[in-house]
């Protein structure tokens, strides 16, 4: 039967026989529903991409302070429809390796402080301007100034000097750095005609795809760019994003074949909805962080007691069970996990209700404290900020818990707000992840954590090419982090995504970050 129902579903995955017509031999034969999915799903990889038809994606983590300048990307959407219409000079493969995208090659000095990028050839934007190293230079010199507002501004305090040379693009750091063609890849990084300085949310890019309709927080629509410069990608002619905050709509849009593909399925609905008949849920271990985030300069949260006593009064253990339901690993209130290369492990930070009461009352503080949530932190945050109520309470910690609207949530809480449920889907390297919301220079410390002794590990880690000392320094970065920091990190998340296999093929894992690294309307195909 076997043999048979595979060479149909090459039949079927080339367009000889509808796919149709493909179930009906294949239900005859005996084969399940789900059997004959995947026999087709695989003969459509086999069968290579094919050309034409919409993709419908359901996509969480949308507002309608959305926005088509990539320096203000906060959530999911922005990350999705800029991976989609977008490049940046560099990319991270699945497997964690840095490779070339609007680069397609870079060597440095010796001492890793000049860093020279061979800008690709033949690239256009989507408004018919040929893209030159001057927009790369002048992409990298905005967000590197504070005034754009960038989520990539910390991470470009490093560089001296840039400059263009010939087809190249030039980066001279302040001290040396191995790390920085992983920072290129920063998804803030779009390359911009003019750096986007004359209008950066005009929406011109030089992706697979360009912008044919703009609704913030409703729906994102766009189309095939023809001229696009890879010819092994964007398959389809049409992509069309529609903004579904609430999971189980989401679900129940994928369910009824409303959208082929949808982001961030709830963990406790995972396991149910692999059973919906041509539904296939994947599920990526990488970086990406469940938190609650506690301002360090701002009262009550900064006596590092308190801090103490509601890190240990979160049960971690139950919120990976019950929130994550097995989909993910228990966090110890750094932002970094075994995934990162230069990780060292570290005692993990346990449920302690008689220490967190013990460290709460040396504090001083006995007043109640005020957590904002809101549905739009992350998947399930708001039962999640429930349970931490509950466990606080058994150490004498009152904890008031204030629900926001979704819509807004990124702008308006999120790194706004002294204590607040958020989300991070990680970076590639430690170096990056600390100086996106660690350093006490950066925009997005959104804990304000700012400790001098923390800066200069970090800084310093950044020349020392010596990996074994370069690794004890990110350690005891990271126990400083741990331990003083307004970071609660109870849970590291699977980044689970869900599609439609009667509909959509070429889909693979990256742990890198939500939707194949936000590249999944890019990579896939109409099956």
């Amino acid at each position: 039967m076997s043999d048979e129902l595979a060479y149909l579903a090459a039949r079927a995955a080339r367009g000889l026989m509808s796919r149709r017509a493909f179930m009906g031999r294949a239900a005859a034969v005996g084969a399940t529903a789900a059997m004959a999915d995947t026999l087709l799903g695989t003969a459509a990889r086999a069968a290579g991409p094919k050309n034409g038809g919409t993709l419908k994606m359901g996509l969480g983590g949308g507002e309608s302070t959305n926005s088509l300048d990539p320096a203000l990307d906060a959530s999911q959407v922005p990350f999705m429809y800029m991976g989609t219409m977008g490049n940046t000079l560099v990319t991270v493969s699945p497997t964690g390796e840095a490779v070339g995208e609007l680069a397609t090659g870079w060597e440095s000095t010796p001492d890793a402080v000049t860093w020279t990028f061979k800008i690709r050839k033949g690239v256009e934007f989507h408004n018919g301007k040929t893209m030159t190293p001057d927009d790369v230079l002048k992409t990298i010199q905005r967000h590197s100034d504070k005034k754009s507002k960038s989520g990539a501004f910390g991470i470009l305090q490093s560089i001296k000097e840039m400059k263009v040379d010939g087809d190249n693009f030039v980066v001279t750091l302040k001290s040396a750095n191995a790390d920085l063609p992983y920072l290129m890849a920063d998804y803030h990084l779009v390359i911009q005609p003019n750096g986007g300085l004359d209008k950066p949310d005009a929406g011109i890019f030089t992706g697979a795809y360009k912008l044919k309709s703009f609704e913030p927080g409703v729906r994102i629509e766009m189309e095939k760019f023809k001229n696009y410069w890879d010819p092994n990608v964007g398959h389809f002619d049409t992509v069309v994003m529609l903004v579904i905050n609430d999971s189980t709509a989401r679900n129940a849009a994928l369910q009824s074949g409303q959208v082929d593909m949808v982001n961030s399925v709830e963990p406790r609905v995972a396991d149910l909805l692999k059973r919906a008949p041509h539904v296939t849920v994947d599920a990526s271990a990488g970086r990406g962080f469940y938190c609650f985030n506690m301002f360090c300069n701002t009262a009550p949260f900064d006596n590092n007691d308190l801090r103490m006593a509601l890190k240990l009064a979160i049960d971690r253990e139950e919120l990976v069970k019950k929130i994550l339901a097995g989909y993910g690993s228990v966090g110890n209130d750094t932002p970094i996990n075994k995934s990162y290369p230069m990780f060292e492990p570290m005692p993990q930070r346990s449920y302690d209700p008689e220490k967190a009461k013990f460290h709460f009352k040396k504090s001083g503080y006995s007043g109640d404290i005020l957590l904002r949530t809101a549905d739009a932190a992350f998947s399930g945050a708001v039962d999640a900020t429930s349970l931490f109520q509950q466990s606080a309470k058994k150490a004498g910690i009152n904890i008031t818990i204030k629900r926001e609207p979704n819509d807004g949530y990124w702008s308006s809480v999120w790194n706004k707000e002294p204590f607040s449920a958020s989300y991070w889907g990680g970076r590639p390297t430690q170096d990056q992840m600390f100086s996106t919301a660690y350093l006490s220079t950066s925009d997005w410390n959104d804990t304000r954590f700012k400790n001098p002794k923390f800066d200069k590990l970090v800084l310093d880690a950044r020349g020392e090419l010596d990996k074994a000392k370069r690794k004890e320094m990110y350690h005891e970065a990271n126990m400083l982090l741990r331990d003083e920091g307004g970071l609660i990190n109870p849970m590291f998340n699977n980044f689970i995504n869900a599609y439609r296999s009667d509909r959509v093929a070429g889909w693979h894992d990256n742990p890198n970050q939500d939707m194949m690294n936000g590249k999944a309307a890019v990579l896939c195909w109409q099956a």
